[in-house]
């Protein structure tokens, strides 16, 4: 089983994906172990309540410094023991001593087919209006291993997205949600679990 932890400072939309595909049965030996935001007003903390998983906030506002920040969240994860770290929406950079403590072992979501409109600056509604700024065709999402850089670790999966006539950046962001990373985010968790049970079987 694999035992995922999932941080996001938002809504939540891409849990609820991950929610409804381990209940459907398209991802499989996967647990949600627990959900953790640095907003304690995130919607995705009463998703997973709702859910029955564990909700956390852990806050950089609650620290006096940003060490102390990551050192608590450091914390907050080892009480869970997750295999993965899937940041879904997380708007707070991670620091490096979580990256090196779970090396391939976080993954994350970004709106746009990387290498394009990701980076420092790049996120939420800013990846669609530079998308439709310089007029692509295609755009979609990728899901991707994280190191220490901003968006630049090995890519699992992608999916593409067509920009459609009148598209605004809010109607763009809305239809790359649910056409691509709605999908590609299960998937690549249950690649993942999957992995896990075959080398655990080996």
């Amino acid at each position: 089983m694999l035992r995922v932890a999932v941080l996001v400072s938002g809504g939540g939309t891409n849990l609820q994906a991950i929610i409804d595909a381990i209940k459907a049965g398209t991802v499989k030996n996967t647990e949600l172990a627990v959900v953790i935001s640095n907003n304690e007003g995130a919607y995705a903390l009463a998703r997973a309540k709702a859910n029955g998983i564990d909700a956390a906030c852990v806050s950089p506002g609650a620290y006096g410094t940003r060490e102390e920040f990551h050192q608590a969240l450091m914390e907050k994860l080892l009480e869970y023991e997750p295999d993965l770290i899937v940041l879904a929406g997380y708007l707070v950079k991670i620091p490096p001593e979580m990256v090196r403590a779970y090396p391939g072992r976080i993954i994350n979501i970004h709106p746009s087919l990387i290498p394009s409109f990701c980076g420092v600056g790049y996120y939420g509604l800013q990846v669609h209006e530079a998308a439709l700024a310089r007029g692509v065709k295609v755009t979609g999402a990728t899901v991707h291993y994280v190191d220490e850089g901003t968006d630049t670790g090995p890519i699992i999966l992608q999916k593409a997205v067509e920009v459609e006539p009148g598209d605004t950046p809010e109607l763009l962001q809305r239809r790359v949600m649910e056409q691509a990373e709605w999908v590609i985010l299960p998937q690549a968790i249950h690649m993942l679990a999957c992995k896990k049970e075959a080398m655990g079987q080996l």
